[in-house]
């Protein structure tokens, strides 16, 4: 710090200079930062004596970052985001605020909700929210407590518990399977109304991997429904669009209440597995270390 201070002067130049590359205008960080304009641009000016480069094309009312500026500015929001960040995390765990969890959908819908009322009747004072997401988030950046995440439980800065192994079958809905000649082939499973997920972000077993752990090829040409989100996949197979690739510790529930089946007799134990992530560079609150153990203990390991 005090080298950085030696470098700029003070840090007020620095807010100064972020707000107005933020905002574009020296006129409208002055009135965020509620002093003048002038304040502004001789903070500005200040830094940019200091650094020995000019870090703003200065037009008439309009003001653009050069080079040297975007460089700057780049890890000057960054460093502020990031301590903005830690510093929401600190109040919250000081008024011992709710518990954030962060999953996709369909563990959301298919894993948690069906066991919500267990939670709420063993922690009725605990503020539980479940944030739903498309990608595996940066826990602490982002001030989450929790995550679930597919992986090997190998994660740098992160501690975890394994709470399902990766286990995957084919499914689909009772009626499809009624009014379908049966699948008891591999060949029978590849030419059938195949439905699959095309995740964005993250990986995921795919039906090609899923026949070439049973020996059998498969080639994916675009065939069959395709949808980006498993909580999708999950109601279209419900409503008898045909097969997908079936999580176990999601779609478990959902075959036990006669929602879904199971097609075939194939299992796949890929070796992954589902984890419930922390991250060690924040202390978790009581709270949220309560929730961590809930959902170990009810996990289906």
């Amino acid at each position: 710090m005090r080298k950085l201070l030696k470098s700029i002067e003070s840090l007020n130049h620095l807010s100064a200079f972020e707000a107005s590359a933020r905002l574009g205008s020296f006129t409208n960080a002055a009135k965020e930062m509620g002093v003048s304009q002038p304040a502004i641009s001789q903070s500005v000016r200040k830094l940019e004596d200091a650094i020995g480069t000019k870090l703003f094309h200065r037009r008439h009312r309009i003001i653009t970052l050069t080079d040297a500026g975007e460089m700057l500015y780049n890890d000057v929001y960054q460093g502020f985001d990031r301590i903005f960040a830690t510093v929401k995390y600190l109040q919250s765990q000081r008024r011992g605020s709710h518990v954030t969890l962060s999953v996709s959908t369909a563990f959301a819908n298919y894993w948690m909700v069906p066991r919500l009322q267990d939670f709420h009747d063993q922690h009725p004072n605990i503020d539980l929210r479940m944030q739903t997401t498309d990608k595996d988030l940066d826990l602490a950046q982002e001030v989450i407590s929790l995550g679930v995440w597919r992986g090997d439980g190998n994660w740098s800065g992160y501690g975890c518990a394994l709470i399902a192994k990766e286990s995957l079958m084919a499914v689909a809905s009772p009626a499809w399977i009624e009014n379908h000649s049966p699948i008891d082939t591999l060949d029978t499973l590849k030419d059938a109304q195949l439905i699959n997920l095309e995740e964005p972000y993250r990986d995921r077993p795919t039906w090609t991997d899923f026949f070439r752990h049973f020996g059998a090829k498969y080639q994916d040409v675009g065939q069959g429904l395709r949808l980006n989100d498993y909580a999708l996949v999950l109601q279209a197979v419900m409503a008898g669009q045909g097969i997908s690739l079936g999580w176990e510790q999601v779609t478990r529930h959902l075959i036990d209440v006669g929602l879904l089946a199971q097609v075939g007799p194939w299992k796949w134990d890929s070796g992954k597995g589902f984890y419930l992530v922390w991250s060690q560079n924040a202390d978790l609150s009581e709270d949220a270390k309560s929730v961590r153990d809930w959902i170990v203990k009810s996990s289906i390991v």
